[in-house]
């Protein structure tokens, strides 16, 4: 993939998510689920807490505008009809890339209070 295709892939928090969600389940999902997942990662609660406000919020974000985009990218494979993310062979390389990025920029909260 194009280094600037991959940098506006993962230029998006939601979008890293989605890679991230992807390259853990090892198979297709909906936008449904991932928006499930998304909002309890935003809200810090637990998937069976989200209500519908908060996942109606992320779904409409990844159906109109972040799944479309990944999808064009060659990040994931998304299939607007039946709403289904499938993870491509440029899925994995990009999770193994914000998994490194947050690894590297990590600082645990005593530190970035000084």
């Amino acid at each position: 993939m194009d280094p600037d295709r991959a940098f506006n892939a993962i230029a998006n928090s939601r979008r890293r998510r989605v890679l991230l969600s992807l390259s853990q389940s090892h198979g297709a999902t909906t936008a449904g689920d991932l928006a499930v997942e998304i909002a309890a990662i935003e809200n810090a609660i637990d998937p069976s807490r989200i209500g519908s406000n908060e996942r109606t919020s992320v779904y409409i974000s990844l159906t109109q505008a972040h799944l479309e985009k990944l999808d064009q990218s060659g990040a994931i494979a998304y299939d607007d009809r039946s709403k289904t993310v499938t993870p491509t062979d440029a899925t994995e390389p990009l999770a193994e890339y914000i998994r490194r990025l947050q690894t590297a920029c990590y600082k645990p909260d005593s530190e970035e209070s000084r």
